[in-house]
């Protein structure tokens, strides 16, 4: 995608190196959860449902727990940023590549509303992004950023609409989230997006509209978290005194161009769970 990118090879060994690192493993991870106003003390459904008329999603479940990597983005330059909830949950050591190194997270605050997960002594950055919580209008295109596979990719989409997303079909857990219709890859690829997972969907206005949570390949969708529930998130964490920055984007080369430098600054990168 750009040169100078962490090579996929680079980045098996630094995952590599982060599983062996017996010496890192430290006294675990401070994990709250936050759960929202409206939401229940014993699952994770609202009291009150979405309208019957939102189209819902079933999320595959992906069994037991097992090593995996997410993205993660800069929302407070005092190292504090925003992943999925999925990405973080059941961790036993979580990291952050930070300037080539895995550094090692140990306070995660946890949504039981929605798929969203703050970071909370994550590597300092330069800047961070700023959050929105205005609804997209039908058609309006979104860029979503991350790295399945552990490569860099910018995908492009548009707007469909708002709908709940069921985790597993036994599941009692009904999120709220935001659909896109996927447009087009940089660079293309058919590949699965597992991995994108945690990273920022933006909007043309360069704001963060929502946290990447799942894919259907094959209806070609791509779903995020509601950006009023990763709002309530934030706020309730008391982590986040910043008004993030924010620049137009165009157009898929826009967005990718944009990506390269949120690379270099170290803005948006990976992150990795180990499950012992």
């Amino acid at each position: 995608m750009r040169k100078g990118c962490l090579p996929l090879f680079l980045g098996l060994i630094l995952l590599l190196m982060w599983l062996d690192a017996e010496d890192l493993q430290g006294p675990g991870i401070d994990v709250e959860q936050y759960d929202g106003e409206e939401w229940t003390e014993d699952d994770r459904g609202p009291r009150r449902p979405m309208p019957r008329s939102a189209e819902r999603y079933i999320i595959q479940d992906q069994g037991p727990m097992r090593d995996s990597q997410g993205t993660a983005f800069s929302v407070d330059t005092d190292g504090v940023w925003l992943t999925a909830e999925h990405v973080t949950h059941g961790c036993d050591r979580i990291g952050i590549l930070k300037n080539g190194r895995v550094m090692l997270a140990a306070r995660v605050l946890e949504s039981r509303e929605s798929d969203a997960s703050i970071i909370r002594d994550g590597p300092v950055s330069n800047a961070s992004f700023a959050l929105t919580t205005t609804r997209p209008r039908s058609g309006d295109r979104g860029y979503h950023m991350g790295y399945p596979g552990g490569r860099p990719v910018v995908v492009q989409s548009r707007f469909i609409g708002a709908a709940q997303a069921q985790r597993g079909l036994s599941s009692r857990r009904f999120e709220p989230i935001y659909a896109w219709a996927e447009i087009a890859r940089i660079p293309r690829n058919n590949n699965p997006l597992g991995g994108i997972s945690g990273g920022p969907t933006f909007n043309r206005n360069g704001q963060v509209v929502g946290i990447n949570s799942a894919s259907t390949d094959r209806r070609g969708r791509v779903l995020t978290t509601d950006p009023n529930a990763v709002k309530r998130l934030v706020d309730a964490s008391g982590d986040v005194d910043e008004i993030g920055r924010a620049g137009a984007i165009g157009n898929a080369n826009d967005a990718a161009a944009y990506f390269q430098q949120f690379i270099r600054r170290g803005l948006i990168t990976q992150v990795y769970c180990d499950v012992y």
